[in-house]
């Protein structure tokens, strides 16, 4: 299941707020056993927006997941956007505009839902709000039928899920978690997850490339991942962590194929000199 991730966001390009949801939201859908395939960053620019949707929908992923631009003021165009891309009109929704007064409710606000807070009520035609259990403004899930090369729709080929999300962290997370994730699970099925990751002292990350390259060759890219990292020097003694994954549907293959790996590339660390400092493994399905 391949996911792509969009964020909007002047402040995310400036350098001013660092991009959290776009490290939460990968490492969520990684656990839960699908893939991303792209993260993007676009400005708060309705153009730049449209355009970004549509060449990831020519991509055709399974979903697409947009965070940021949904508030009230006047560069939150994120569902301006989208309609742009997808020739549809923005409409005021009745079912969003009940999920802004709830949320004004919950949080004991007095506000009266003037033209500009009914502007997060606006949503692509054929959409469907959700409600924000956090903040104000609904999440809105949007279904895009896919195109055949004559640019006509078909039922043959998948369609594609646009979410678009709150760019507050905490709303984000939360609505993922209710609405998202649940959706992605369905999707994926059993699914087990198992890594180690070990501190090893004395060698290379080139030294120890050739034995990586083959072992992965060997192994199945969707089934093994092994990835190595500096960490820096004691002294003249190189140090570097070795991350391998192993994932699949059925746990009793991933841990074997784990097992096996980490035998191969632990072998090949004591062969050229290199010391094992610390070892971590996690589990989860």
């Amino acid at each position: 299941m391949n996911i792509e991730i969009i964020c909007v966001g002047n402040e995310l390009l400036a350098g001013i707020t660092h991009n959290t949801n776009a490290q939460w939201l990968c490492k969520k859908i990684t656990d839960l056993g699908a893939t991303v395939n792209r993260v993007t960053v676009v400005a708060d620019r309705l153009q730049e927006i449209s355009l970004i949707v549509r060449e990831a929908l020519q991509r055709k992923p399974a979903m697409i997941i947009m965070t940021g631009g949904l508030g009230a003021t006047y560069d939150d165009l994120t569902l301006q956007g989208v309609a742009l891309s997808l020739r549809r009109k923005l409409v005021l929704d009745p079912a969003a505009v009940e999920m802004l007064k709830k949320s004004y409710s919950r949080r004991l606000l007095q506000s009266r839902l003037d033209k500009t807070r009914l502007k997060m009520a606006r949503i692509p035609e054929g959409s469907t709000p959700i409600q924000n259990p956090v903040g104000s403004a609904p999440a809105v899930s949007i279904e895009v039928a896919a195109k055949s090369k004559l640019g006509k729709k078909t039922a043959s080929a998948p369609s594609t899920t646009i979410f678009c999300l709150p760019g507050v962290p905490s709303e984000m997370q939360a609505i993922f978690q209710e609405n998202i994730a649940p959706r992605i699970k369905k999707k994926v099925g059993s699914f087990f997850f198992n890594e180690v990751i070990y501190e090893v002292a004395g060698i290379t990350e080139s030294m120890l490339a050739s034995a990586l390259l083959d072992t992965v060759r060997s192994n199945s890219k969707k089934a093994i991942y092994i990835k190595t990292h500096p960490a820096g020097f004691r002294g003249p003694t190189p140090r570097i962590r070795v991350q391998i994954v192993s994932k699949g549907k059925y746990k009793e293959k991933v841990q074997r194929r784990l097992d096996l790996v980490s035998k191969n590339i632990l072998n090949e660390i004591k062969r050229l000199g290199g010391k094992i400092i610390v070892a971590r493994q996690t589990e989860q399905d």
